[in-house]
């Protein structure tokens, strides 16, 4: 009963960051969108379910991408009183890797979806 309770604990903390994340991270709430776009692409030109997973997987590498650059940018607010060069690197750094994932992401996406867009 009490690792029930735990994890029903552990799922209300998740759903509330991935709730922060939905309502006040604007460039997180671009990334919903764009996943949703592309699962509607998914359902219009039924796609494989080979592509479907490689789809799912991307979309969801770039969320969670976002997820840690905000905990990061976070962290490094809290430590904005003792500012060290490096703060902005990190910062940099993580918004490059959501960008890298991302590119990957629309890469993967023209893959899959330029050949069901251009079939005759």
């Amino acid at each position: 009963m009490q690792r029930a309770k735990d994890f029903y604990r552990s799922l209300k903390h998740a759903v509330s960051g991935l709730s922060y994340a939905l309502r006040y991270e604007k460039n997180f709430q671009n990334e919903v969108i764009f996943a949703c776009l592309v699962i509607g692409a998914m359902i219009y030109y039924q796609v494989t379910e080979s592509e479907k997973i490689v789809l799912f997987l991307v979309i969801m590498g770039v969320l969670v991408m976002e997820l840690l650059n905000t905990v990061m940018e976070r962290i490094a607010d809290i430590l904005k009183p003792r500012v060290h060069p490096y703060v902005r690197v990190i910062k940099d750094l993580m918004a490059a890797s959501v960008l890298v994932s991302s590119l990957l992401a629309v890469i993967i996406g023209l893959i899959i979806f330029i050949p069901y867009i251009f079939r005759r």
